[in-house]
């Protein structure tokens, strides 16, 4: 959706409902943010006989399943990362850090690249939470819905 053609109450509108959702994930996310959430299943002689695979946190594959059904899921992900220089998680975390109300859309891109190629490379799922990056960009989102709700309450009390 091109949110440049919207107002900001179309645009809290059409983002906030689905933020919500994921904003149930902050607490975990708070205290597993930093850490290693995937283990490598390695029963008794599985080295030997076949090739060992990642074992994922069910609060994590749960966020994945909530994200990959909101809004913010964009197959053209990838324009996000071009347009605005993104290589490393720091750039996101900076591009995250100045974003803005109208930019809604590239913290979709940012999230959709986490949950959308991590479906052909899955350790991305817990590199999102590693790096501190769904952390950062559900803080963000809910520290800019925040203000806004705030500032339609004031409009309403004063008008």
């Amino acid at each position: 959706m091109k949110t440049n053609q919207l107002s900001n109450e179309e645009i809290v509108d059409y983002f906030r409902q689905d933020a919500e959702k994921l904003f149930r994930y902050l607490p975990w996310l708070e205290g597993k943010s930093g850490h290693a959430i995937c283990n490598i299943f390695k029963e008794e002689g599985i080295a030997q006989n076949s090739v060992a695979f990642p074992v994922y946190d069910s609060t994590l594959l749960q966020f994945v399943k909530e994200a990959e059904g909101t809004c913010f899921m964009d197959r053209n992900h990838v324009y996000v990362y071009s347009r605005n220089q993104l290589k490393t998680c720091q750039d996101e975390l900076r591009l995250i850090e100045k974003a803005t109300l109208r930019d809604m859309e590239q913290l979709g891109g940012i999230l959709s690249h986490y949950i959308l190629k991590g479906r052909t490379k899955a350790l991305l799922w817990s590199e999102g939470v590693q790096n501190g990056v769904y952390l950062a960009l559900l803080r963000k989102m809910k520290e800019i819905f925040d203000f806004w709700e705030r500032d339609r309450f004031t409009e309403k009390q004063n008008g």
